[in-house]
């Protein structure tokens, strides 16, 4: 059998060794257009700034050393230019001509190619993408070069960790975000502490901002902003996202949606024996049901593997499972990472559900170098299966979301959390883990002994509610809403008459500074009879969800209501 995979990296990869040790008498050929078939395209930015040192580093594995371990017919330079279907054979454009490729089965692994957007200039060569060994080599050139600004279009995943990587180096380094935040799947209680570190880094962050014009110059570029400014940089790159490299085989009359390749859920696309994997591909979101591509790495080279598979062992192949979207990012002291639906595709979905706030440390208190992990869960509203979740902090939150997102893989109930035996010392963890914490949260708002309202809720719940702040007079000296009624929890008990008189027959919504003791002083009211809900995550969260509006919020203690 004569197995033909167009791309290779991630899924392509994948599925190429796959097959090879499953069937060792095989003919695989593997067409890449670039220089390079297998390389770590996740430590390009740590290249560029100088934490990978060694360019080869990079390569994971090579056309002969390919050939010599796996005995893979591995073709770089060659690009895919036409396919029959019906007769199985290829038109590829090589280094030498057009030759036609036969194959007995197909997988296509052609990735994603950068969006250009539709900017005067963008075709200045000091503009470059950072998605092959070849961009990070030439952008870290420039780096080493002396270039002392630059300019990073795009803050999604790879933007921001370009930006980081530059500042690092030393260089004044803008990053340009059209949306209202970096990192747009992070809820904003997430981006802002990224937004912030960012800040700290150096670096100068314009969110709701787009590059007009690019005018190139003779040592550096000049680019003009929508928000009327211009920026000189010597280094430009640009990521604002992918598409789906995919238009030759729609005109093959492959099935797309939206120019992503439909497969069934073994990788099969609407031709017969074709096999598509990777960014290119459509997925179906296990949580909302949303289709589109997902550009990750881990669900590529996983899901290349189920495709062998399914083409030389069709009888045991299980199915690709729907990834989740879970990711993970280091932006300096920080890392922040998400799982499954984030709220507002949960609200897009029609999905109701509750969503959690705490921000309990990484591992025991008492112990040196504890820290809080600032947890987001979101949990459905009727069955309490865990829908999605988020965290940043400065040590712990991968652990923790790994945790989430095996429990949501396993269609796991907020409180069997409760349940989970994880791995405890003081070095570690706590007794009560951060997930254990969550799932006792969870199971008290599935069960109504706890009630919560959001920070998104501010303004409503302001217009309709008396607010009760039971912070230390030193906590509120940090900032309070106005208008709120100031009573620490511990002297709630004995001054009930007086929350009763202020409320004047309006709801009372409590608050704190991290949701734990408003969560008692709820209990406190709901059983002497008063409609209670407990801020979830209380101010910390309230602070994060405002971002650069907190201060203007919350304001000194003189302009508000005294008990």
């Amino acid at each position: 059998m004569r197995l033909v995979i167009v791309g290779g990296v991630a899924g392509g990869m994948s599925a190429a060794a796959r097959a090879r040790r499953l069937d060792e008498t095989a003919e695989i050929i593997v067409l890449d257009r670039g220089e390079h078939v297998s390389f770590a395209n996740c430590g390009l930015p740590y290249y560029v700034g100088g934490e990978i040192t060694d360019p080869g580093a990079l390569l994971v594995q090579t056309p002969e050393r390919l050939r010599s371990s796996l005995n893979l017919d591995v073709r770089t330079r060659h690009v895919m230019i036409g396919i029959d279907t019906d007769v199985r054979e290829l038109t590829v454009r090589t280094p030498v001509g057009v030759e036609q490729i036969g194959y007995d089965a197909l997988v296509l692994s052609p990735g994603a190619a950068a969006v250009r957007p539709d900017v005067p200039g963008i075709d200045s060569p000091r503009v470059r993408t950072l998605r092959t060994v070849d961009d990070a080599l030439a952008l870290r050139g420039r780096v080493t070069g002396g270039a002392a600004r630059a300019i990073v279009i795009g803050a999604g995943f790879i933007g921001v960790e370009a930006a980081e990587a530059l500042a690092q180096q030393g260089i004044a380094t803008t990053l340009v975000q059209r949306s209202a935040q970096v990192l747009p799947p992070l809820e904003a209680e997430h981006a802002w502490p990224v937004t912030r570190e960012l800040q700290r880094l150096g670096i100068d962050v314009r969110t709701g901002t787009t590059v007009q014009r690019i005018e190139p110059g003779m040592d550096e570029d000049t680019l003009t902003l929508s928000d009327g400014t211009t920026i000189t940089a010597g280094l430009i790159v640009l990521a604002a996202g992918v598409r789906p490299d995919t238009e030759v085989f729609e005109q093959a009359g492959i099935t797309c949606e939206n120019g992503a390749i439909v497969t069934d859920e073994h990788g099969r696309t609407s031709a017969p024996r074709v096999w598509a994997v990777g960014d290119a591909t459509v997925s179906t979101d296990p949580i909302t049901g949303a289709r589109r591509p997902v550009t990750l790495a881990g669900p590529a080279n996983r899901a290349g593997r189920l495709i062998a598979d399914d083409i030389l062992r069709p009888e045991t192949a299980r199915p690709l499972p729907r990834p989740l979207g879970t990711a993970i990012i280091r932006v300096g002291d920080l890392t922040a990472a998400l799982t499954g639906a984030n709220r507002g595709e949960l609200d897009h979905a029609g999905i109701p559900a509750h969503t959690l706030h705490l921000h309990p440390n990484q591992h025991a208190g008492y112990f040196p170098g504890a820290a809080q992990v600032h947890l987001t869960v979101h949990v459905h509203a009727g069955d309490g299966r865990i829908l999605g979740a988020q965290a940043h902090g400065t040590d712990g939150v991968d652990k923790r979301i790994d945790v989430l997102a095996t429990a949501i893989r396993a269609g796991m109930r907020v409180d069997d959390l409760i349940d989970l035996d994880l791995a405890y010392a003081p070095p570690y963890g706590q007794a009560k883990d951060p997930i254990n914490l969550a799932g006792m949260l969870g199971e008290n708002v599935l069960t109504g002994t706890l009630a919560l309202w959001d920070a998104r809720d501010l303004e409503g719940v302001r217009e309709r509610s008396l607010i009760l702040d039971v912070r230390t007079d030193a906590e509120v000296a940090t900032g309070v809403l106005p208008g709120a009624l100031h009573m620490p929890h511990i002297e709630l008990r004995d001054r009930l008459d007086e929350v009763r008189d202020a409320a004047a027959g309006r709801p009372v919504r409590v608050m704190c500074a991290s949701g734990v003791r408003s969560a008692i002083a709820h209990r406190v009211l709901a059983q002497s009879g008063f409609d209670s809900a407990s801020l979830s995550g209380g101010v910390l969260t309230l602070r994060a969800a405002l971002g650069p509006d907190a201060d203007t919020v919350l304001v000194a203690p003189g302009v508000m209501q005294h008990a």
